[in-house]
């Protein structure tokens, strides 16, 4: 049974040698990395100049509120409760007012988390795209960070696979670029000045053209306007005309018939 025992241990002491020794591990230098990518560098540089700007105006306010109790310090003996009390009271507001300055620039979800996420996470996520790239390719197991917490006693140079992250960086920043140039060329180009002034001369004998054919197109209604009111004026004299040949012969009628009338009633008469 106890040479059993020792056999199952030994066993699979064994096994799990020959799985560590068959697993592939390489490494890599964060720091490293990002110190040779141009794009980290450019952010943080960024992110640097807001931090001193913000530790600026926080250093501003904390000196204003030293000001304001050595003031309090030093006239506390000539001034009366209430004074000394609203005194205190300004001091604890602008105490409160720093803290709450400090958090918004420098606290777990502020200024400065938001910034280094939008500047310096989108590089990140370029290395650890490569990293799994590489890692693919190449079949590795583990991929360690050197300049992380994990403590690294002795590490082989052929191993880090540093050159080969910033590596594919770069081919991917050439491979954007060119396929940023194809966009930029097969974009719509910016009209030289001699096609803008040729853009400008068409436009304007188009707009001419049209101006043209808008007076015609007027004058021809303007002239059809006439010609109708014209025609309006006749129909309305031959109108005039007729109703007076009208009452011309009503008029005559009826002088023959009151001049037959009057016969009549002479003939009667006799």
């Amino acid at each position: 049974m106890k040479n059993i025992f020792l056999s199952i241990v030994l066993l699979l002491t064994v096994s799990i040698s020959w799985s560590q020794r068959s697993q592939i591990i390489a490494y890599i230098d964060m720091e490293y990395i990002l110190e040779n990518v141009p794009e980290y560098l450019e952010a943080q540089n960024t992110l640097d100049e807001k931090v001193v700007k913000w530790r600026q105006k926080l250093d501003k306010e904390a000196r204003y509120i030293e000001v304001l109790k050595t003031d309090l310090a030093n006239e506390k003996a000539i001034l009366t409760k209430d004074l000394i009390e609203e005194k205190e009271e300004e001091i604890s507001l602008k105490q409160d007012e720093l803290r709450r300055l400090e958090s918004l620039y420098f606290g777990p979800k502020g200024d400065m988390f938001l910034l280094r996420k939008q500047l310096v996470k989108p590089i990140q996520d370029q290395v650890y795209n490569a990293i799994q790239t590489i890692s693919a390719r190449k079949k590795y197991d583990f991929v360690f960070d050197k300049s992380s917490d994990l403590v690294m006693l002795y590490s082989n140079k052929k191993y880090d696979i540093s050159d080969l992250v910033l590596g594919t960086i770069d081919r991917t920043r050439l491979v954007d670029k060119k396929n940023a140039k194809k966009l930029e060329k097969s974009a719509p180009k910016e009209p030289t000045e001699k096609q803008k002034q040729a853009l400008v001369k068409k436009e304007a004998i188009v707009a001419k053209k049209l101006s043209d054919r808008e007076l015609k197109k007027k004058a021809l209604e303007d002239r059809k306007k006439v010609l109708l009111e014209k025609r309006e004026e006749k129909r309305e004299l031959l109108r005039k005309k007729k109703e007076a040949l009208k009452k011309k012969k009503e008029a005559l009628k009826k002088e023959k018939e009151d001049a037959k009338k009057e016969k009549e009633n002479q003939d009667n008469n006799n």
